[in-house]
Order: C-alpha cells, then sequence, then structure tokens
C-alpha cells in the first residue's frame, strides 16, 4: 500500500541510470506481437470496481498571498492523496475515486465572495493536476463558509449511502469570516453525508480559537493544523528508477483518438513533468496512480479505456477521429492493435503496483531505522483522516 509518508529522495538520483541499483529495470515493453499473442489479450480485462459506490474527495484551497507554501504542498502530495484513495475497499472492491478543486481567498476571482471552482468532481487527474499547477496566489478575502457552500450544493456528488463523500479546506484566516453562516453549509453538507475536515496552517491553539476545530466538529470530519512553509522531503529507494521506467512504457500504451485526444496525450507527458519537478519521488507516486484503474481513466481520449469501457465504440468510430497510425486499417486490425495495447497495460500496471508495496515497505523500514520525526503537512493530514473515516464508514484498507 502506498501511503503519505514522509519521504526522502534527491530528485537527480532519480534520473540517474546507473549506480548502486542501476541493474533493475522495468520489463522490457511487450510491442511486438510475437511477445503478446492476440488471442491471449482482451478488450474488456477483468475489472474489480466496485460499480455501486465511489469515494470522492474535493480540496478547497487557500489562494491568498500567504498560501504559497500550501499549494507548494498540494501539488507534492496530490499523487500521494490519490494513492492512500486507491488503498480503499469496500466489500473487498475498489470503488470509483473521483477529485475536485476550489481556490478561494483570492482578489482575483470575479466573484463576491472571491471563490472559484477550478475542476468539477473527475477521473481526469491530468487535468486535476494541470489546474493545481496553475493557480496563483493574489490577496483576498477567505470566506470559508461560501466555499463549502458552493462545493456542497454544486458538485455531482454521489446519492449512494456507501460513497464516501470528503471535504477537505485549508486556509489561516478565521473560519467565520463572511456573510455566510459556516454552521449551517456544513451541517446540511453532513445531512448530505458530506463529511467537512478542516486544516490550518498555523498553531493548533490559533486554529481552535478561529473556529476550525468547530467547523470540522461540526461536519463530522477531522480538525488538523499544519505548518504550510514545511518543505516535503523524501527517502531513495531501489525501485524508483525501475518505476519511472514503467511510467515511460505505461505512457506509450495510450491510443488518443478524437478532436482533442492529441492534446490530451500532450498533456499527460506535460503532468509527469510537473510531478517531477516537485521531486522524483512525486513522478514514482503519480506513476503508481497511473496504474490504479480505479483513479487514473482516460477513456474521453484514450482508445484501450475507452474500448475497456464500451467495447463496440471501435465498429462506430470515425476514421477522421483515429490517429495517423490507425488511419486505413480494418476495425479488426484496430482491434487487435488495442487488444495488444490493452494486454501491455495491464502487465505494466501489474509490475508498477507490485513495486510499490516494494518501495513503502523499504520506506517504512527505513523511516523506522532513522526514527524520522513524521510531522504533519498537507498530505499526512489528509492520509491520517481519510483511513479514519474509511474505517468508520465500512471501508478496508
Amino acid at each position: 500500500m502506498t501511503t503519505l509518508k514522509i519521504l526522502t529522495i534527491a530528485a537527480s538520483t532519480f534520473f540517474v541510470s546507473s549506480g548502486a541499483f542501476s541493474d533493475i529495470r522495468c520489463s522490457e515493453s511487450s510491442s511486438g506481437n510475437n511477445r503478446i499473442p492476440v488471442q491471449n489479450a482482451s478488450l474488456i480485462p477483468v475489472n474489480s470496481m466496485a460499480k455501486d459506490n465511489k469515494i470522492q474527495v474535493t480540496l478547497l484551497l487557500d489562494t491568498s498571498n500567504s498560501m504559497d507554501g500550501l499549494i507548494d504542498q498540494a501539488k507534492s502530495r496530490l499523487w500521494n492523496i490519490v494513492n492512500t484513495l486507491t488503498t480503499l475497499k469496500y466489500n473487498g472492491q475498489a470503488p470509483q475515486v473521483e477529485i475536485a478543486l476550489y481556490e478561494y481567498g483570492n482578489d482575483g476571482i470575479r466573484d463576491e465572495n472571491y471563490i472559484r471552482q477550478v475542476t468539477p468532481l473527475t477521473q481526469d487527474l491530468d487535468l486535476v493536476s494541470e489546474k493545481l499547477f496553475a493557480l496563483r496566489t493574489n490577496g483576498g478575502s477567505e470566506y470559508c463558509g461560501a466555499v463549502i457552500r458552493d462545493a456542497s450544493a454544486n458538485l455531482n456528488w454521489d446519492g449512494n449511502e456507501k460513497s464516501m463523500k470528503l471535504i477537505y479546506i485549508a486556509g489561516n484566516e478565521p473560519f467565520n469570516q463572511g456573510r455566510v453562516n459556516y454552521k449551517d453549509v456544513i451541517s446540511k453538507a453532513k445531512d448530505k453525508n458530506i463529511y467537512t475536515n478542516t486544516i490550518f496552517c498555523g498553531s493548533r491553539e490559533e486554529g481552535i480559537q478561529s473556529f476550525w476545530q468547530n467547523g470540522a466538529m461540526i461536519g463530522g470530519g477531522k480538525y488538523f493544523n499544519i505548518d504550510s512553509d514545511r518543505k516535503v522531503i523524501y527517502i531513495e529507494t531501489p525501485y524508483d528508477i525501475r518505476i519511472s521506467e514503467c511510467n515511460n512504457k505505461l505512457n506509450d500504451t495510450y491510443i488518443y483518438y478524437g478532436s482533442h485526444g492529441y492534446e490530451h496525450k500532450l498533456k499527460q507527458a506535460t503532468q509527469d513533468k510537473n510531478a517531477a519537478v516537485q521531486s522524483a519521488s512525486n513522478l514514482v507516486e503519480r506513476t503508481v496512480s497511473k496504474s490504479k484503474k480505479n483513479a487514473y481513466k482516460n477513456e474521453h481520449w484514450d482508445l484501450v479505456d475507452k474500448a475497456e469501457k464500451d467495447a463496440g465504440f471501435i465498429a462506430t468510430v470515425k476514421e477522421s477521429e483515429l490517429p495517423d497510425e490507425l488511419k486505413g486499417k480494418s476495425k479488426e486490425d484496430i482491434r487487435k492493435t488495442i487488444s495488444l495495447k490493452s494486454a501491455e497495460r495491464e502487465k505494466i500496471q501489474k509490475e508498477i503496483e507490485e513495486l510499490s508495496i516494494k518501495r513503502q515497505t523499504y520506506i517504512d523500514n527505513e523511516m523506522k531505522k532513522r526514527g524520522a520525526n513524521d510531522s504533519d503537512d498537507l498530505g499526512k493530514a489528509i492520509e491520517s483522516s481519510i483511513i479514519a473515516l474509511a474505517k468508520k464508514n465500512g471501508y478496508s484498507l
């Protein structure tokens, strides 16, 4: 299981292809027909996702002037959060994971309450990453009640009572600012089984005095305080280079389609780069997230994911929507190509999963040796509350 442990890794080490662990490599890509027989590949692989419930998480981030550290932590912890969510099971199945993003407290936002929905609840995690990395701080007034009201009322929350619906709001100003009563909107959200968790960027006592703890108590969630300026540190493991190589091979299994398919394919690579800029370990965490079918789904631009969801789509897709390498091919040849990519992807995803388990075990053991201070940051706060609320709602790890 990949958890939001404090990790340590030097970004430069991640990209080194030689050294103590350079002999560990991702398996060779099975791109040739002789490696993965078509008859053994399936357009619809066995899928263990729970069809009837979801885990939905909405992040409400203060983007006022003083919150650059918070945004930086969010960039560094996005994929850790996703990986924590993907470890959860309900009746032995992995629910679909969706994430939404809001910003508030920024006077550059043209809204009377200075709030903006950045992304809806979505499995398009490349979109979430893209928008998160585009956030910029600016002065403003932070109205927690208003942004919680908007998120709880306007997002597409799942109606199934077994679904886990979580709001996380982080900021550093008094929780009761603005004309919208936070107690009322949080209570209404709780009535819809939406749990509100609060993360105060400052001392614990100040957060209590400024009503952040009270907001979490009303919302049935957890209250945390963090040092938003704290830099995330990482632990190097012997599996990081290998996982990175698997990421490159995983990207090669995506076949774009549609008028904007190529743009999405480029976006996938761009978000890999954004993750790597934060740290090499962050890219490893993103790669692990990309191996999770219940979280990272791209049927809106990838033919492999689309065919898994709708096996009849290939029969109706227009040639103009296909990439150049598939134009002029018969429907049967297109199916075979997709089958090969699907089988190849499953093999790579399985290897990433196995490597990630070994990686986390290595990190856990290293943490015990070092006796490192496991102090809270944004990711750690979210992880611990996810696990606590999951157990409360009948989910297992």
